[in-house]
């Protein structure tokens, strides 16, 4: 009979004969795997571009990402390599994935700086700087953009016009700028909203200081008119008559045909019905019942004629 101290060897070596033969099955098993095609030792670089980009063609963002992250892999120096970075921009954001769409842009600018169209890499990077902070429920219901968070906009508005900078001739610049104009008006909206939130809340001084910010850092947007009657009012309601007239003079002169003048080139500012004057039973129904009562109109007329 074999002792206790011969048999105790002699299992240890039976367990690591084990242990090796199952690693190694493991590992040719794993090789042999006709499923996971990064195991696919005979692929070539062309059929992986073309796998990704039939991918892009119907819309499998999923599918054109991990073919082109391995064509990457297997390929990094390859003709179709430069490409498929590029590719791999737009197939995040068209999965919105927006952070990696501006991961692998940033990537493609540092590694090819130089390159033909490194300035498509620039441009989708403002593109999904602007997506990136549009939660789903703002999409989904509509939000108003002037309501939602901007850091986003601004941040894209920054990056549009660096591009331009850097890339004024680029096909892509058009339409940067189209987007930039229409960004401007969203900052500024965003800003008028807060004017007009203090407006209907008393906070003249502060309605005042929010317009003039909207007047002086945007002026050439479409809420310009919408901001002086902001300071009109705001100025009106502080005492400050000459502050008021000076608004109302600009808008006067610049925006004749503003829909609050009436016939006779009068300012017209209708009162609002405000939280604090609306009772429980007001606020229960909707406004149906128990309304209150509004204050007077306020009618300007400006130093200048408008008609």
């Amino acid at each position: 009979m074999l002792s206790s101290g011969v048999i105790v060897p002699i299992i240890y070596k039976i367990l690591a004969v084990l242990l090796v033969c199952l690693l190694f099955y493991g590992c040719a098993g794993n090789r042999g795997s006709q499923n996971d095609p990064e195991f696919d030792e005979g692929i070539t670089e062309t059929e992986l571009h073309e796998r990704a980009q039939r991918a892009l063609l119907i819309g499998n963002y999923v599918e054109a990402i991990e073919q082109l992250e391995l064509l990457e892999s297997y390929f990094p120096f390859g003709r179709s390599a430069e490409q498929a970075q590029l590719e791999l921009i737009y197939a995040n954001y068209m999965r919105t994935d927006y952070d990696s769409a501006i991961l692998a842009a940033d990537r493609f600018i540092n590694l090819h700086p130089q390159h033909q169209n490194v300035d498509y890499a620039y441009y989708m990077k403002g593109l999904s700087s602007f997506q990136r902070d549009r939660g789903f429920f703002d999409i989904l219901l509509g939000t108003p953009e002037p309501l939602r968070d901007i850091s986003g906009a601004k941040e894209a508005f920054t990056l549009f016009a660096q591009f331009l900078n850097q890339f004024p001739d680029s096909i892509y610049a058009k339409d940067a700028q189209l987007r930039m104009y229409h960004l401007r008006n969203v900052m500024a909206e965003s800003e008028l909203a807060v004017a007009v939130f203090y407006l209907q809340r008393d906070t003249w001084l502060s309605a005042v200081t929010r317009a003039r910010e909207v007047i002086e850092h945007y002026p050439r947007t479409e809420v310009i008119p919408f901001a002086l009657v902001v300071l009109v009012e705001a100025n009106h309601r502080l005492g400050l008559t000459e502050a008021r007239d000076d608004a109302l003079e600009v808008l006067a002169r610049n925006f004749p045909d503003y829909q609050g003048f009436n016939e006779d080139g009068e300012l017209v500012i209708k009162p609002r019905v405000r939280n604090k004057d609306r009772s429980i039973l007001n606020t229960l129904t909707f406004g149906l019942l128990d309304k209150p009562q509004r204050g007077e109109e306020i009618r300007l007329k400006p130093r200048v004629p408008i008609r």
